[in-house]
């Protein structure tokens, strides 16, 4: 059995053209929460290892997950209108006594749906448990059994998707590790901010005393029984490095203005 202090932390790095990490989402609308889900994080690891969806998730769902926002992305509308090409009414979910879908009452001929991504977003997914399993899971991620999918299987990851094991907490894994943003994301913010050293970056840890819940933890991924309980998290701001050395040829900038300050808040 592995020693209670005996841990290490999975970095992810969770990045692609589209994400969506839906958690109250209906037939005709899938929303998309602005960062990860524990149960979309839950089920990628699922999926690499190669476990069914009825298998148990007792033991991944025990892992603590801290999400950090390195790049937020732009939310996506995907609008669908759907029809029947012969121009019959489009059939209900409710069937007769022989098992036969009915037609909708009263006649429905369209049929609109939404589905909503977070395009060109990046973020810094953090697993934290026993040393054991985080090297299975690891190894797991490095040649999954299934395809890996950020939350939908059209939305494929780009790679790196794993940064390897780190130890430590669980926030102070998530401030030491570099920004990860694109490129581009990085240059445009250095050039405003005189090459910072350090970044403030918002994040989301999971946390028996947090004053927020998520209900997003899977019982069960089995297609008839699918089902969902809670957590606690904390969200903060992570202070992580850039990977810039600050040019003391340009002046810093001043510090942010505070509105408050004359009221003494």
């Amino acid at each position: 059995m592995t020693p209670p202090d005996h841990t290490s932390v999975l970095l992810l790095r969770l990045a692609g053209p589209l994400q969506s990490w839906g958690d109250r989402s209906t037939f005709n609308r899938r929303e998309t929460r602005p960062e990860p889900t524990k149960s979309g994080v839950v089920g990628l690891l699922a999926a690499a290892e190669g476990r069914p969806r009825d298998a148990a998730l007792d033991d991944l769902n025990d892992l603590r997950l801290g999400i950090r926002v390195d790049q937020p992305g732009t939310l996506l509308r995907d609008y669908h209108t759907v029809g029947d090409y012969r121009g019959q009414p489009l059939l209900s979910a409710a069937v007769n006594a022989k098992g036969v879908q009915k037609l909708t009452s009263p006649a429905k001929h369209t049929h609109i749906t939404q589905r909503f991504y977070l395009q060109d977003a990046v973020f810094l997914a953090a697993v934290h448990g026993p040393a054991d399993l985080i090297t299975v899971l690891e190894h797991a991620m490095r040649h999954p059994a299934f395809p890996l999918a950020l939350g939908r299987r059209s939305c494929p990851p780009t790679q790196p998707i794993v940064l390897g094991q780190r130890t430590g907490t669980l926030e102070d894994v998530l401030r030491a590790e570099p920004w990860q943003a694109r490129p581009a994301v990085r240059r445009r913010w250095a050039h405003k901010n005189h090459n910072a050293a350090s970044i403030d970056l918002p994040g989301t840890l999971d946390d028996p005393a947090g004053d927020d819940i998520r209900d997003d933890v899977p019982v069960s991924f089995a297609p008839t029984g699918r089902r969902f309980t809670t957590r606690r998290i904390r969200h903060t701001y992570l202070t992580a490095p850039t990977g810039f050395t600050p040019d003391p040829e340009r002046p810093q900038p001043p510090d942010a203005h505070d509105p408050f300050a004359l009221l003494g808040w």
